[in-house]
């Protein structure tokens, strides 16, 4: 049964939230068999499925295309799209955006930073938000942990605070320390959901290409179950030694039970 935002915010403090990321069908058809529970279109789409340096060049229609994508993958599952960097500059403009993703296939939007105004126009036109602070991709210069010093820290508790206060039902902490994320976890009334922020958040989220080790660089806080990127390599030096000594088709022919005696 697919959960909405209301019951997404009862399993607070009562069960862990598991959130994998997906951007394509098969991926998507993968989780749900698997029972994740919610599956999170990010914009790290541009960096980990499309080639660019940062989410920053990650489109509305780019979202908009993979939310699709996810959705047919996944019709049972809740489903948040990302608006991507610029798309809620302002409560009209994020507005018309997330319809687009909803009108896409997305549950909810997510959308990074404080941006109070924005998140209860949303809420209040019957858009279900999820807010982030700690570390935001869109808007800061690098990828170090934030909210180590304590004026940092107060402003990211603060932003926590103000996020779920303007209608948000869940909030993403990204990179922060784990006793902030405790501290912010236990100041809110909305689930939490780490990334990097220790332990004590009501779920835990991943970057299936990450989880599934797709790629050439994995964050330190990210965790490897397989390593698909070399299992590709793999398949494809074997398919391409078949080829050039001529036994690929006789391969496929005995693997299928197919050859004419």
């Amino acid at each position: 049964m697919k959960l909405n935002a209301e019951s997404l915010k009862q399993m607070k403090s009562a069960k862990p939230i598991p959130m994998l990321t997906a951007y394509t069908a098969p991926v998507a058809r993968s989780l749900e068999k698997a029972g994740i529970p919610v599956i999170l279109v990010g914009d790290t789409v541009g960096m980990v499925e499309m080639g660019f340096d940062s989410t920053r060049h990650v489109t509305i229609e780019h979202m908009q295309y993979h939310v699709g994508a996810v959705r047919r993958g996944a019709p049972n599952t809740h489903i948040i799209g990302d608006l991507p960097y610029d798309s809620d500059r302002d409560p009209a403009t994020a507005l018309h955006n997330a319809r687009l993703l909803l009108n896409a296939g997305a549950d909810s939007i997510k959308l990074e930073g404080p941006k109070y105004d924005v998140i209860a126009h949303l809420v209040a036109n019957g858009i279900a938000v999820v807010g982030h602070t700690g570390l935001t991709p869109q808007t800061a210069p690098d990828f170090r942990q934030v909210g180590g010093k304590k004026s940092d820290a107060d402003r990211i508790l603060n932003e926590a605070i103000g996020i779920a206060a303007a209608g948000a039902f869940m909030v993403v902490l990204e990179h922060i320390p784990a006793a902030l994320a405790k501290t912010i976890t236990q100041s809110i009334a909305v689930p939490t959901i780490g990334i990097g922020a220790g332990a004590s958040c009501d779920g835990q989220v991943l970057v299936i290409n990450d989880a599934i080790g797709l790629g050439d660089y994995w964050p330190p806080f990210s965790r490897q179950y397989a390593y698909v990127g070399k299992t590709i390599v793999d398949v494809a030096e074997r398919f391409m030694k078949e080829v050039d000594d001529g036994t690929f088709v006789d391969q496929v022919l005995r693997m299928h039970g197919s050859r004419k005696k």
